[in-house]
């Protein structure tokens, strides 16, 4: 039997994250000592009053069954924090609608949105679902470059007329990943008048809002007046609250794209354990405290890193937000020639640029998810390395 993918999932490729993993493995085997700074999962657990809703609610008979979306009270505590965290007023039945992850709906909007042949605007570089949803809905994505010179913020007035024109949806993420830049009021701004006249959706990604430093806040796009008319925007629980694995987030804005979105979903999901809702209630109401304590260690990693590095011979800048560094690969070396290299011979396993897309050579990303020490050993085994 001649078994074939679909022409769409013929385009997508094994990425260097398997590749990667292949290596530290063999490595591992060999007896190596990793320090694995490429896969953005937090190594932190989630705060305790998070653990103990999943432990209660997990311990009833009654709570085994289909949710068939979100709980009742959901929507609300979200719309309650959008409002108290970014000065955003939502309407819970419409203009939320809850998700297996924000990777899962990122993933599917395409499909419920995108025919094949539309053209998408993605980030270059930019996360790598923004453009594998895309192909797998049949669609064409456009690569809009962030560059170092423009803050790795799209020049939405480089786009061709006819492109934009075409286009049907943009997608953003900010802060961003990889490349941990924070947008500003007046690009988001210009951002939703380009949407408005080009008849365009954006798609904001907004996992890390609240992974941001030096006393920063991120702007919630929604926040923009008239953006609820053009644009939705996905929000997690897996960075902020360290509930990576229980796969629980939401999408909020554009009150007819959310309606899309859930009849697609009414046909292929049945709603997420009762026990992990309630601990993502708990994390939006009671999560302050913890949030701030969250940014101190990623801002306090992130120094150590940066600063060991810098010491060590890489002069490596500190990001704005995210759990990354994004810096540029030491001269002469290709992205990914210098990180597997770099792991061949220390150990330590960062994640090329090119990963993300053509833009993203010449950089790597780093991740924050080790404690100081192994941060620090990672920048002396690296700074060992540069230096033979």
């Amino acid at each position: 039997m001649n078994i074939m993918a679909s022409q769409n999932i013929q385009r997508l490729e094994m990425g260097v994250f398997n590749e990667l993993l292949e290596a530290k493995r063999r490595l591992e085997r060999g007896g190596m000592e990793m320090i694995d700074l490429s896969i953005g999962s937090p190594d932190t657990p989630p705060p305790d009053f998070v653990k103990e809703e999943i432990i209660r609610h997990a311990s009833s008979d009654t709570n085994y069954g289909y949710t068939m979306g979100a709980i009742p009270t959901f929507n609300g505590k979200v719309a309650a924090f959008y409002e108290d965290r970014y000065g955003v007023p939502l309407n819970p039945r419409a203009e939320v609608l809850q998700l297996i992850g924000s990777q899962d709906g990122l993933a599917h909007l395409a499909t419920a949105l995108v025919d094949p042949g539309d053209i998408v605007l993605v980030p270059d570089p930019g996360y790598p679902i923004f453009e594998v949803g895309v192909h797998i809905a049949g669609g064409e994505p456009w690569r809009m470059p962030l560059r170092e010179e423009f803050g790795f913020l799209p020049r939405l007035d480089h786009i061709p007329k006819e492109i934009a024109e075409r286009a049907k949806m943009m997608v953003l993420n900010y802060p961003a990943n990889p490349v941990a830049a924070l947008a500003d009021q007046a690009f988001l701004e210009e951002a939703v008048r380009f949407a408005r006249q080009n008849d365009i959706l954006i798609v904001q990604d907004f996992t890390y809002s609240e992974l941001v430093f030096d006393g920063q806040r991120a702007v919630s796009l929604l926040s923009v007046p008239g953006a609820k008319e053009v644009a939705v925007e996905f929000n997690s629980f897996s960075k902020t609250f360290n509930i990576a694995g229980c796969r629980v987030g939401y999408m909020a804005g554009n009150a007819e794209v959310l309606r899309i979105m859930a009849t697609m979903m009414s046909h292929t999901q049945y709603g997420i354990f009762y026990p992990i809702q309630k601990a993502a209630e708990a994390a939006l109401t009671k999560g302050g405290d913890f949030i701030r304590k969250q940014v101190a260690l990623y801002q306090s990693r992130r120094d150590a890193l940066t600063d060991a590095l810098t010491n060590a011979g890489w002069n490596t800048a500190k990001p704005a937000a995210t759990m990354y560094v994004w810096t540029r690969t030491p001269k002469g070396w290709l992205s990914s020639d210098f990180v597997f290299q770099l792991m061949e011979e220390t150990g330590v396993v960062l994640t090329p640029g090119s990963a993300f897309g053509a833009e993203g050579e010449g950089f790597v990303r780093i991740t924050l998810v080790q404690p100081e020490e192994k941060l620090r050993e990672a920048a002396a085994r690296i700074g060992g390395f540069l230096k033979t």
